[in-house]
């Protein structure tokens, strides 16, 4: 596993240097289609930091998945495309089970060839931390070939069963809800770009850009994201990550934010989004695996102007009415108007500290673009009016 991840960061840095040099762009993004009505089809792209739900939102079910982690966009034909250019997914397998990730869930347990990393192996069958079962007591592991409950690590605590950061392989070709055209030389056109992260207490779980601009500076060069046990360091510790690309950049930050506001200029640009999964209460979170599926729905019918959205001054939210009817067409679950209170009041004291945080980055970005610092400056005043004229916490049935 750590010989992939090494061969994977070196080919996206040459990729992003080679992109640099000829005018397209390679991102550290999922691939998916979306399934509108009458039989749409829009695909979204979408980056998000590790332990963050890009595969899983790459593989919600009755949606079409191209690829779980690179994308790269040029302009053909007038057209914003994308391709996937590798040959399967590459997930974080804990949490996985049977009620969250039922497609994945499939595939790993129907016939075929998987490859396991780090898990617990006892009578050639593979367990996993959060997959819903009881795990044996002793196998072999990441730990040791006689792993036992209650050894010790060499910092002196209980080892688990499986890895934290344990993760399956699988091709593309053994993937039932893989699209058709996932291998298209050609590309496809792109509708949404999507920037997701984990954050417990600021961001909304769906949220629209104003604008190419706004998406890029706001959403995707200020993506932070609560770190977890996948991540380098201690957990719990917001991480600045631009775009999810942060440990593949093989040019400075400013340049690759420039490169991305520059691209695809004269032509239509996809709508930009941002999603947040993790957002919690009382230490409990708000929204159940699934509900991303919801999300996704509502950004696919806005990519093609279907419903309205609600101006929360620092994007646009979804209103309540369409989130009920797509809460209950989707996932047969009521959606009250107490959870559309709960997940999208605007929370003004955390979105300025955010603010606060990204605006001492970027102040030492020595090539930061005048757009980043333009946006962030609209972003703050048009926050600062919000609570000026409703107050620090903004319920959406407000706005």
């Amino acid at each position: 596993m750590q010989t992939k991840n090494i061969t994977c960061k070196l080919s996206l840095r040459l990729a992003i240097r080679k992109a640099d040099a000829e005018g397209w762009l390679a991102e550290h993004m999922f691939i998916m289609r979306a399934n509108g009505p009458a039989g749409r089809k829009t695909y979204l792209c979408g980056a998000y930091p590790s332990a963050c739900g890009k595969t899983s939102t790459a593989m919600i079910p009755g949606e079409n998945i191209v690829g779980d982690d690179l994308a790269y966009f040029r302009v053909i034909d007038g057209e914003f495309r994308t391709a996937n250019v590798e040959a399967g997914i590459f997930g974080i397998i804990r949490d996985v089970n049977a009620d969250g990730d039922p497609v994945i869930w499939d595939v790993l347990h129907n016939p075929g060839e998987v490859i396991f990393g780090n898990v617990l192996v006892k009578d050639d069958k593979p367990y996993w931390l959060g997959m819903g079962q009881d795990l044996p007591t002793e196998g072999s592991n990441h730990v040791s070939q006689e792993w036992t409950e209650g050894m010790k690590g060499p910092d002196g605590k209980d080892t688990t069963p499986s890895h934290k950061n344990a993760r399956y392989t699988v091709r593309m070709q053994d993937l039932e809800n893989q699209d058709p055209d996932w291998d298209n030389p050609n590309g496809l056109p792109v509708g949404g770009i999507i920037y997701g992260g984990r954050d417990s207490d600021t961001s909304v779980p769906v949220l629209e850009a104003y604008s190419w601009d706004h998406g890029i500076c706001t959403m995707g060069a200020m993506l932070e994201s609560e770190t977890t046990a996948a991540t380098i360091g201690a957990e719990g510790e917001r991480k600045w990550n631009v775009m999810s690309n942060m440990d593949f950049l093989s040019m400075s930050v400013g340049k690759y934010l420039q490169n991305n506001l520059d691209f695809a200029k004269d032509i239509k640009r996809p709508k930009v989004f941002g999603t947040n999964y993790f957002l919690k209460k009382d230490g409990n979170y708000l929204n159940g695996m699934l509900d991303k599926a919801v999300w996704v729905k509502w950004m696919e019918l806005r990519v093609h102007g279907d419903v309205e959205a609600l101006d929360a001054g620092y994007g646009m939210i979804p209103k309540c009415e369409d989130l009920q009817k797509l809460f209950k067409d989707v996932l047969n679950k009521d959606f009250t108007e107490q959870d559309y209170v709960e997940q999208f009041s605007v929370r003004i004291p955390e979105l300025l500290a955010k603010l606060d945080r990204m605006e001492k980055i970027y102040a030492t970005v020595q090539d930061t673009p005048q757009a980043m610092t333009d946006e962030m400056a609209a972003q703050r005043k048009r926050l600062e009016a919000l609570k000026a004229s409703k107050g620090e916490y903004i319920s959406p049935l407000d706005l």
